[in-house]
């Protein structure tokens, strides 16, 4: 099983979520996330659309509902053999504009 953190910004987004979304990420990270990291031998489902996010290389996108996306990387292995993923952003699509500001 694959072991998991969360960054504070994720934290952040997280409260903002209604439960509702917060219980349908939840599922989809059980019911196909984790199933997908447990066979190496094949890809993300094409339904997860996960890619690599141009702007930051080693950060992965997840799409987890028709708007719900959220972004991880790879952190070090807590468990030898499972892989450790880092919960970095969730929410809209919006969470891939930068934050205003210098």
């Amino acid at each position: 099983m694959p072991t998991f953190e969360t960054t504070p910004r994720f934290e952040r987004d997280w409260k903002k979520l209604p439960e509702s979304r917060q219980a349908l990420f939840r599922k989809v990270v059980m019911e196909s996330f984790v199933p997908d990291l447990a066979a190496p031998e094949r890809p993300f489902r094409p339904g997860l659309r996960v890619k690599g996010v141009t702007a930051h290389p080693g950060v992965f996108e997840m799409t987890w509902d028709g708007d719900g996306r959220a972004t991880f990387s790879y952190g070090e292995e807590q468990i030898p053999g499972e892989p450790h993923v880092v919960w970095r952003r969730i929410g809209t699509h919006s969470i891939f504009t930068p934050p205003p500001g210098p």
